[in-house]
């Protein structure tokens, strides 16, 4: 088997993100509209790419579906076990894994979903193809991504303009928000998507506030903070930017985050 060109990027992925745990309190209203939205029922066999603390895998279970969850870091599948075991819902099963190589059978999957997980793989087409490769005939995908023009994915590409590049071909996370970019990326593998919008409100008293939230929550922030710490005019200077990127979207005492959804069936 040939070396995998993004191990590097996927260590460093699997290590940023172990601190992500308080966050997804913030995600959990959202978890319920992706399931609303993917219309899982019962009975189905549901599949949750890059599960985080398993906010949206639960949410699918408390339905009744039989739930995989799987993510990169295996300390939030940790995290995800725990907060299972407290919605006394044991019968998950998690496994730390690599959305860009599924550890699931062909065919063996009623619904796919990824609440701001699948996005952060390097390669898009390969995603789009494991997704694929393991629903079932009729299957369908279901996801929330965070639109590049919208809070999220500006800070991302503002910390990525910081932080050293990624390797050639990895592809840009807030990209995934881009409804024409995603329909191309389906292309013939799944019929035309639907998609959906919707606002997460991140609770934040004042905007130091949520800077620290994210500095200490958020792997790329946290880490980006941690480099400058010997730099104090450098630090000091990336903060101001920050602040004054999340000024706009921030009133009612809440962080405004749009997000996209996108649903579609196998082709």
């Amino acid at each position: 088997m040939s070396q995998d060109p993004f191990t590097e990027l996927k260590n460093r992925q699997r290590e940023m993100w172990a601190s992500f745990g308080p966050t997804a309190l913030f995600t959990t209203p959202v978890a319920g509209h992706v399931v609303r939205f993917a219309g899982i029922v019962a009975g189905e066999t549901v599949l949750d790419i890059g599960t985080g603390t398993g906010v949206l895998a639960i949410t699918a279970a408390r339905r009744g579906a039989r739930v995989f969850g799987l993510d990169l870091t295996p300390e939030l599948i940790e995290q995800a076990r725990e907060n299972a075991a407290i919605a006394r819902l044991p019968e998950i099963n998690w496994k730390q894994g690599d959305a860009e190589e599924l550890p699931y059978p062909d065919a063996s999957i009623d619904v796919v979903v990824s609440q701001f997980g699948h996005m952060f793989a390097p390669r898009s087409k390969v995603v789009v193809s494991e997704m694929r490769r393991v629903l079932k005939p009729g299957g369908r995908i279901a996801f929330a991504t965070w639109p590049p023009e919208h809070f999220i994915g500006r800070m991302f590409a503002f910390v990525g303009r910081n932080s050293p590049p990624p390797p050639p071909g990895a592809d840009p996370p807030p990209q995934w928000g881009n409804p024409a970019l995603v329909a191309e990326r389906l292309g013939n593998r799944f019929d035309a998507p639907f998609f959906e919008r919707g606002v997460m409100k991140f609770s934040a008293l004042s905007i130091p506030h949520f800077r620290l939230f994210m500095e200490r929550s958020v792997g790329p922030m946290q880490k980006l903070v941690e480099s400058m710490a010997g730099d104090p005019e450098k630090l000091e200077r990336f903060r101001a930017e920050f602040d004054a990127l999340a000024t706009p979207y921030h009133f009612d005492n809440a962080i405004h985050q749009d997000y996209l959804l996108t649903r579609a069936h196998a082709a």
